[in-house]
């Protein structure tokens, strides 16, 4: 049936997510890693080579000032010299970085002093950068090819651990679901590690043994009950046909038969949820089974078996001359004759005129013309106790609940749906 059908799977597992995200992380840390690496060496770089104009500056100025020669590169008032350079304090030594890069040249850092008094020439030193950013480069290339290795590494040990993460929450969901579906011995059982997986795994255990005594509790107090009450209705039964004839008699024998009835319903309910039904399965023709079912409602119903002859009698068309073959399936009977019966009911009692059975194959159709299933039943499945009268809530009873339970039995497929016209369509597929 349609509310018990499983979720459909996330289409990007949790997984791929976490390693997804591990390799997110992987390549952020890697460009911090390498932008941090690369500005400090630049800024390293820069100021050793400041330290080194400085120091030649000093050493150039020393020798300038005994011998009036220049040593160590120093120039007088060189061309490239940048413009803050250009006009030094008296005494002062300074330094600055050219960026430019003009012929062979690359970026350079520059030291300069005046030699004399006011309106002297400008001793500089000049240090050209290019051999170290040229190695600053090969470390960008470094970073980078060892930021791809750490992320290659990286990324096969955060698949397979999101594997392991994976496949536990998996096995919790299989296990939620196995229970949602009526498979209340389902367990999670132990899980490795003491995590919050292992403590959702644990809590659906808990949650699953909690719900079965529950459940248990109510199946044996509806047996328990029904027992109890076969009794006294039988007596009451036996009791009524000894009353005199008439309406209150006609009207009390009424009753007690439709109250036979539920505790005859709640005693098959009892029976199914308590495993204790077992199908006894013969080789038999399904249009004659759903006719037979149908004719025994004694409801106006219309039944069509698809590739019958014409003319087919509410017997079956098993025994007429010339009938063409019909289908067959390996199913119990009786309980196939209960389940279509208790649909056609419900639809008589809960939709409209015309009812329509349509036998097909191994399929079975019974649809009827009224508004058709109500919302919370196609979502939540049929509810015990909840029939489609105003007074009672919505919902159709015990019938459809006995329907699903022998269908289950049979290992065959019960669907509820609503026709696009408009009106209820409950589908019974049985194995071949």
């Amino acid at each position: 049936m349609r509310p018990f059908q499983r979720l459909p799977k996330s289409r990007v597992s949790l997984r791929w997510k976490i390693a997804a995200l591990a390799a997110a992380t992987a390549c952020l840390v890697a460009v911090a890693v390498g932008v941090l690496v690369h500005l400090w060496t630049a800024q390293d770089i820069r100021s050793r080579a400041e330290a080194q104009a400085f120091n030649r500056l000093y050493s150039a100025m020393d020798t300038y000032r005994r011998t009036e020669t220049l040593a160590d590169g120093a120039e007088l008032d060189p061309a490239e010299l940048p413009t803050p350079l250009r006009h030094p304090a008296d005494g002062e030594r300074h330094t600055a970085y050219d960026g430019r890069v003009e012929g062979n040249a690359g970026p350079s850092a520059w030291a300069a002093q005046r030699v004399d008094g006011p309106g002297s020439r400008v001793l500089a030193v000049q240090v050209n950068m290019s051999p170290e950013l040229h190695t600053l480069r090969r470390l960008d290339v470094v970073m980078a090819m060892a930021s791809l290795v750490a992320i290659a590494a990286a990324v096969p040990v955060a698949v397979y651990g999101a594997g392991l993460l994976s496949r536990r929450l998996r096995r919790v969901s299989e296990t939620a679901g196995r229970i949602c579906a009526g498979d209340l011995d389902a367990r999670t059982g132990p899980t490795k590690g003491r995590d919050e997986v292992a403590d959702i795994a644990a809590t659906v255990d808990l949650m699953a043994d909690s719900l079965g005594r529950r459940l248990r509790t109510e199946r044996r107090f509806t047996a328990d009950v029904a027992h109890e009450l076969r009794t006294p209705v039988g007596g009451l039964l036996a009791a009524a046909d000894l009353l005199p004839p008439g309406e209150t008699e006609d009207l009390l024998r009424a009753r007690v038969r439709d109250l036979r009835g539920l505790v005859e319903d709640l005693l098959e309910i009892s029976r199914l949820d308590a495993g204790a039904e077992q199908p006894v399965r013969a080789r038999v023709p399904l249009g004659a089974v759903v006719r037979e079912a149908v004719l025994r409602t004694g409801l106006d119903t219309e039944v069509t078996v698809v590739g019958a002859p014409r003319g087919a009698d509410a017997e079956g068309v098993e025994g007429l001359e010339g009938a063409h073959p019909v289908d067959t399936v390996e199913t119990d009977p009786r309980r196939l004759e209960r389940i279509v019966g208790n649909l056609v009911v419900n639809a008589h009692r809960h939709g409209d005129t015309p009812v329509q059975v349509t036998v097909d194959g191994p399929t079975v159709v019974v649809r009827d013309h009224g508004p058709g299933f109500p919302a919370d039943l196609l979502r939540e499945g049929p509810r015990r106790f909840h029939t489609g009268a105003a007074e009672r809530g919505t919902g159709h009873g015990l019938g459809l609940t006995i329907a699903l339970g022998q269908a289950r039995l049979l290992g065959a497929e019960l669907r509820l749906d609503n026709a696009p016209d408009g009106g209820a369509v409950a589908l019974l597929r049985l194995p071949h």
